[in-house]
């Protein structure tokens, strides 16, 4: 497995920090998303979607929420009585995705609240699926924001983590020197705010790899963790079961 770059400077996420990026970056943070990745990002979070769908959930929390797009297509392709929840910590991303509701019948019942990932406001043993994209690197304290998600799942509930990992040997001069040099010019003049896909970009490159992340799954106390590798392993899904 391919280690985190050490060209990246170390990122310790500062959750003030995170809140206030996220908020600048909110209004036009979806289109950032679909051009950075040429679109492949769709794919990825379908992906994630039916992996959720074979379990058959009755109640699913979206941690990391943002503007909703993981609770929209989660929407979309479960039966609509089961219940989903959106869940973020910063305000202006969740108002952008009460905004987006309103584009479907089908994402009416999404219901949207704020929290912290490290302190979920929410009773034990609660969801039967936690899913969480490209948030989890985002969080101050990883492993206590994985025993959180552990916390509010019942038992025999899965937890589902799609993240960016590191890439397959052949692909990482690539992938870097993207990340490096093209991702924060592109966004820079997208969102108008470089530093904050400066930033993103560090978070990305020194993130664990696949084999790490599901060591760090295991010690929060999870089962049966499993890793796919998508687009060149540039992503990962990891699947974990309580």
């Amino acid at each position: 497995m391919a280690k985190p770059h050490k060209g990246f400077p170390s990122v310790m996420p500062d959750p003030a920090a995170v809140r206030t990026m996220f908020g600048r970056i909110a209004a036009r943070y979806d289109l950032a998303n679909h051009l950075l990745s040429g679109g492949v990002d769709f794919w990825w979070r379908q992906r994630l979607v039916r992996a959720v769908h074979d379990t058959r959930p009755s109640t699913v929390l979206d941690l990391a929420t943002g503007s909703g797009d993981v609770a929209f297509a989660l929407a979309d392709v479960l039966p609509p009585d089961v219940l989903i929840t959106g869940m973020d910590f910063c305000p202006p991303m969740l108002a952008e995705a009460v905004k987006k509701r309103a584009a479907s019948p089908r994402w009416a019942t999404v219901e949207f609240q704020p929290g912290d990932g490290l302190a979920l406001p929410l009773p034990d043993a609660s969801f039967d699926a936690v899913t969480i994209a490209f948030g989890l690197r985002n969080m101050a304290d990883r492993h206590g924001c994985l025993a959180e998600m552990r916390r509010v799942l019942r038992p025999g509930g899965r937890l589902f983590v799609l993240e960016f990992s590191q890439p397959f040997f052949w692909f990482r001069p690539f992938y870097y020197a993207y990340l490096q040099s093209v991702l924060p010019v592109i966004a820079g003049l997208v969102t108008g705010d470089r530093g904050a896909y400066e930033y993103l970009s560090g978070s990305i490159g020194q993130f664990p790899d696949r084999a790490a992340l599901s060591s760090e799954v295991r010690a929060a106390g999870f089962r049966s963790v499993t890793a796919a590798p998508l687009t060149c392993g540039i992503v990962a899904l990891h699947v974990a079961q309580v």
